[in-house]
C-alpha cells in the first residue's frame, strides 16, 4: 500500500513533469477543488443511481488537488484533519449530537 508521503510525491511529480506548478497557486487549487466537487455532485444530479467508477474518478481528482494544495501550503493533511476532528469532538459531543444533523450551535 502506498503511504501518504509517497502519494504526495507522486502527485507532485506528475505536476512537475508537466510544468504545471506555475498554475497551482492556492487560489487556483481551491477553485479546482470546487470544480471537481461539482463534477462529483453531477454524478448524483438526477438520480440516486450512480456509476461508482465515475464517482471514484471525481473523488481522486479532488484528493489530487487537495494534496497539491497541502504541499503548496506546507501542511500535512493527516495532521490538520486529526486536529479538526478533535475540535469536532468538542463541538459535537455524542450525547448531544447522536442521530441529529443539527449544527453545533443548535444542539
Amino acid at each position: 500500500m502506498i503511504t501518504y508521503d509517497e502519494l504526495v510525491s507522486e502527485v507532485k511529480q506528475f505536476s512537475d513533469d508537466r510544468d504545471w506548478d506555475q498554475f497551482h497557486t492556492p487560489v487556483n487549487l481551491a477553485k479546482s477543488i470546487c470544480i471537481e466537487a461539482g463534477e462529483l455532485l453531477e454524478c448524483f444530479q438526477w438520480s440516486d443511481n450512480f456509476n461508482k467508477e465515475d464517482v471514484c474518478e471525481e473523488m481522486a481528482d479532488i484528493l489530487a488537488y487537495l494534496l497539491n494544495m497541502a504541499d503548496k501550503l506546507d501542511v500535512d493533511l493527516l495532521d490538520i484533519t486529526n486536529k479538526k476532528m478533535k475540535k469536532n469532538e468538542i463541538k459535537y459531543p455524542v450525547e448531544k449530537s447522536k442521530g441529529k444533523a443539527d449544527k453545533y450551535n443548535r444542539l
